[in-house]
């Protein structure tokens, strides 16, 4: 890899990393990172709208109605009722509370071998650097 200062250079380059590291932790289960995030999401909403799930993970709806269709293809989601494609309602089946279940093992797992690597200081600085990042609008 070529050294770079660029920082959006830098951010891509380590995201893709912790990604990866993320998406090993839960090849077990048949999910990756981006998969595990949103039936986290579902998980914790209790059956939101598209819209208001599309909302929550900072996502437009085209991206997350494709993550959606993998889901549901698996078995692991099931988009039900509403008055139109944006009100259509999602939850979780049976299939993927049980995925969702033995994936959080697996995560915390890589959370926690994140923060001994990272340590407990760099960790609280990183987040605290991520969240000016994640809210510059």
């Amino acid at each position: 890899m070529l050294p770079t200062q660029c920082l959006c250079t830098k951010l891509r380059r380590a995201s893709r990393n912790v990604t990866r590291f993320y998406d090993d932790a839960l090849v077990g289960v048949g999910l990756n990172v981006a998969q595990y995030s949103l039936l986290k999401h579902v998980t914790r909403l209790d059956q939101p709208s598209i819209t208001s799930l599309a909302e929550a993970m900072g996502l437009d709806r085209s991206t997350l109605g494709r993550n959606l269709k993998v889901l549901e293809a698996k078995g692991l989601v099931q988009l039900e009722g509403g008055e139109d494609q944006r009100n259509r309602l999602v939850s979780l089946t049976p299939a993927g509370r049980k995925c969702i279940d033995a994936a959080l093992k697996a995560w915390e797992e890589a959370q926690a071998r994140m923060t001994e690597r990272l340590g407990p200081e760099h960790r609280a600085a990183l987040m605290a650097l991520l969240d000016d990042l994640e809210y510059m609008d």
